[in-house]
């Protein structure tokens, strides 16, 4: 029996640290059987006790002891303390008869005599000795207090990687080479972007990782197809060979890449048909993952029929994918590096789960998130929202299907908007915007609740606001065309939208079928834009299920019809609002993140961290420490209010810090893009009132950088892209041109692909050294993995020549004091 974790104790029980970080190459013998109590009770005075600790994180060679106050334990003599015997599953033990009251504490000791003691005050024990005393006591102690384990990881998207073997994008093979640059470079940690398969419609828009054509299924577009067979005919590979270099290119293409590579899977498959259906590795892959695979097969099918393409034989070709990312997957696990995935909040509306599982979806609604650091109109996702009800019938059987599928290839998740898991933002499904949205569940207004604070007139409230004034100031000598094309006058100076263009979506169709016809100085983006602005001129939307309840439109304050009304209504709607997004839905949301989230936490052992970025409830927090999930810290998002960044020193340790994410700006681009903002970031951490370097050089990136690994965040994970800024070398490319997503675009092409190889980083011995010695330099955690064989050859470390370069800049005369100052700036 193991010790009962709970929250953050039981996160070095997870497989991430368990099976990777910890696992080693090395094996405890089990000493004894588990509650073996070989004393017996023979002094009035004394009472048979079993130590017991759980102690995860061990060398090889070393020893667990116990030593206290009694004359049983040494009287804190180290020569004279009790050597634990291993039980099993982290756990050592050891019997001894002990006095009624007794101090203690657990060591740890390679040599012995001369023991480490863990942290933190003495433990105590007492017990009152009487008649009906028990026989013996087992000290369950949870884990040896120890200095909490950090450490550092990568961050880069499955299609970014380049590597000389790739055609076009990264491919799933091309992940042993970049565990074999991350261990040397000190990573213990390897982060992807989703890698579902998104070929929903055959297209550059299925780039978007997000929405996932089947939650289960792997993306072809990351297969090597040079790895399908050992035995591919001189023709294809010649084929194979061409491909490579019309695909060589800036960017993915996604499209001509896709095609190349299911062409040339498709005549492999042709060759090899029967031998592969026979074989016992596809039928062992068939057996274990017919629950999805039969419909996914089926809805490859019948996709490709219907939209005449022919791909009807891809859905069998499968299990090579599979196969060829459990080699990387396990490849990673050998080396010591943990391999994270990341887990989507939604589905594509036309996707197989939808498909098979149409009762789990709201599929007349759209997901998305209210407007925030990424966009002030909101952000629509496109994907229904989740019918939990129906999910818990089965104990949430879906998520905890998708988990332990996710748990065969890697140890650690990020769990994509973990804010959905309290409440989503729900959308109807005729918007295109994320503004005019609600919080599902959440608590309504009701109309009863509204009268009796003099709120009566709802249909003023819940119409679009549009007067003459606005027109003419928002289109100029144009707005007589406007109104008379989408406009109804109802009464004098009043309008409403005519029924063919009443929502985003109609407005958005009938504009384009205007436009093609107009003579408009303005563009159709630009007068979309101003008509949405018409369309959300709301103070209240009404609920579609229920039009006795009422939803208070996000940001009121900023609408024409907040403004025009009398004193007394906004003071109630105003502080009706605040209500609803800050106040009474706070324990709705809490239990109903109890009830979903361990369903996904209890499927696998998989380490969890959560994306907890945007408008953050005050229950989310609490909940996350309380069910052991780690959350995100993005420096110039800063979540502490006041501040407009963030500080590393203070960041918690249940947290992963990152200079930046897929969803923003690099590192680089940030530094150059705002002049202003870098004089201020540059005030706030250096304290200095001199001009900041206007590029982000290697050393401003070394110092950033370094900022973030000496967080008392659990990991510090850094984006490809900023770590090669440390490298003036690798900084020719326009920092703007590294930007993996831009949220406010829900048409952007996910392309960025790295324009240096993985195999010329595991070449640049001097690269790898840099960061190796910020990670080692910050005392994190590292493999140690053949590194110092691999690079002992440089004369001159990296830290060495970073440190010179920074004598060149002003920031060298402040960065050794950057703690200070930053938390001067927090006061």
């Amino acid at each position: 029996m193991a010790c009962w974790q709970t929250g953050s104790d039981g996160l070095p029980f997870k497989s991430a640290f368990k099976d990777v970080i910890f696992g080693g190459s090395w094996t405890l013998n089990i000493e004894r059987p588990l509650g073996f109590i070989e004393s017996k009770v023979d002094q009035a005075d004394s009472v048979n006790v079993q130590f017991r600790i759980s102690c995860p994180n061990i060398e090889e060679g070393t020893s667990i002891y116990v030593i206290g106050s009694s004359t049983k334990l040494g009287q804190w003599k180290a020569q004279e303390a009790i050597i634990l015997n291993y039980v099993g599953e982290s756990v050592f033990q050891a019997d001894c008869l002990i006095p009624q009251l007794l101090t203690y504490r657990y060591c740890k000791s390679r040599t012995a005599g001369n023991l480490a003691v863990e942290n933190g005050p003495n433990r105590e024990f007492s017990i009152s000795i009487s008649a009906s005393r028990p026989d013996y006591i087992v000290l369950s102690d949870g884990m040896m207090r120890e200095m909490p384990w950090r450490g550092a990881g990568v961050a880069i998207p499955m299609f970014s990687v380049r590597s000389e073997s790739d055609l076009g994008v990264g491919e799933f093979l091309d992940l042993k080479l970049l565990v074999d640059w991350a261990v040397s470079s000190g990573f213990h940690l390897v982060q992807l972007l989703p890698i579902n398969d998104t070929s929903v419609n055959g297209m550059w828009w299925d780039s978007y990782p997000y929405s996932s054509l089947s939650v289960f299924a792997l993306h072809p577009l990351y297969l090597r197809v040079q790895a399908l067979s050992e035995e591919i005919p001189e023709d294809i590979k010649q084929e194979i060979q061409q491909a490579k270099i019309e695909l060589d290119r800036k960017d993915v293409d996604y499209e001509a890449t896709m095609a190349k590579k299911l062409s040339i899977a498709k005549k492999i498959f042709a060759q090899e048909k029967e031998t592969i259906l026979n074989s016992s590795s596809f039928q062992n892959f068939f057996a274990e993952n017919q629950d999805w695979l039969k419909p996914y097969a089926a809805f490859c099918f019948l996709r490709d029929f219907f939209e005449t393409s022919d791909h009807s034989q891809w859905g069998r070709f499968s299990c090579f994918s599979k196969e060829k990312l459990s080699e990387a997957a396990a490849y990673a696990r050998k080396n010591g590096v943990v391999l994270k995935g990341d887990l989507p909040i939604g589905v594509d509306r036309n996707s197989v789960d939808t498909w098979v599982y149409p009762t789990l979806f709201r599929m007349n609604t759209s997901t998305g998130a209210p407007p925030d650091y990424f966009d002030k109109n909101g952000q629509n996702w496109g994907f229904p929202t989740y019918n939990w009800e129906e999910m818990s019938k089965d104990n949430y059987g879906w998520w905890r299907g998708r988990l332990s599928q996710m748990a065969k290839y890697f140890t650690a998740y990020r769990i994509d908007h973990i804010l959905g898991f309290f409440r989503i933002w729900e959308l109807p499904d005729h918007a295109v915007t994320g503004l005019c949205g609600k919080f599902r569940p959440s608590i309504p207004l009701t109309q009863e609740e509204l009268e009796k604070e003099g709120i009566w007139d709802f249909n003023r409230l819940t119409r679009p606001y549009i007067r003459l004034e606005m027109l003419q100031e928002k289109f100029g000598a144009s707005w007589n065309v406007i109104a008379s094309s989408f406009l109804t006058e109802y009464q004098k100076d009043c309008y409403e939208f005519k029924d063919d263009c009443n929502t985003e979506k109609k407005t958005t169709s009938k504009l384009k079928s205007i436009s093609e016809r107009s003579m408009l100085s303005e563009s159709e983006e630009e007068l979309r834009r101003k008509l949405f602005d018409l369309l959300q001129e709301i103070v209240l939307i009404r609920d579609p299920e229920d039009p006795r309840k009422f939803y208070p439109r996000f940001n009121i304050d900023d609408t024409t019809s907040f403004k025009a009304l009398d004193e007394k209504s906004q003071n109630v709607l105003r502080r009706l609002y605040y209500d609803y997004y800050f106040q009474r839905q706070e324990s709705l949301w809490r239990d109903n993140a109890l009830k979903t989230l361990p369903a996904l936490l209890n499927s696998s052992d998989m380490l969890a961290c959560g994306e907890d970025l945007g408008l953050i409830p005050s229950c989310v927090h609490p909940v996350m420490q309380e069910l052991g999930l780690i959350g995100l810290r993005i420096q110039r998002m800063s979540s502490e209010a006041g501040l407009e960044f963030g500080i590393p020193s203070q960041y918690p340790y249940m947290t992963v810090c990152a200079p930046s994410c897929h969803d923003c700006s690099t590192m680089r681009a940030w530094w150059e893009e705002d002049d202003e903002r870098r004089r201020r970031f540059f005030k706030a951490f250096i304290g200095s009132d001199k001009l900041p370097p206007d590029q982000c050089t290697p050393e401003v990136a070394y110092f950033i950088l370094q900022q973030h690994v000496e967080a008392p965040s659990m990991w510090a994970i850094v984006p490809l892209q900023d770590l090669l800024a440390l490298n003036e070398a690798y900084t020719t490319r326009p920092a703007p041109e590294e930007t993996i997503n831009d949220p406010t675009n829900p048409k952007h092409y996910w392309r960025y692909r790295a324009h240096v190889t993985i195999e010329t980083l595991l070449n640049d011995k001097e690269h790898m050294m840099l960061i190796k010695d910020l990670i080692r330099g910050s005392g994190r955690s590292y493999p140690l993995k053949k590194l110092e064989e691999d690079i002992g050859s440089i004369t001159l470390s990296g830290k060495q020549q970073a440190a010179n370069r920074q004598e060149k800049v002003p920031l060298a005369s402040c960065a050794n004091g950057i703690s200070d100052k930053a938390s001067a700036v927090a006061v």
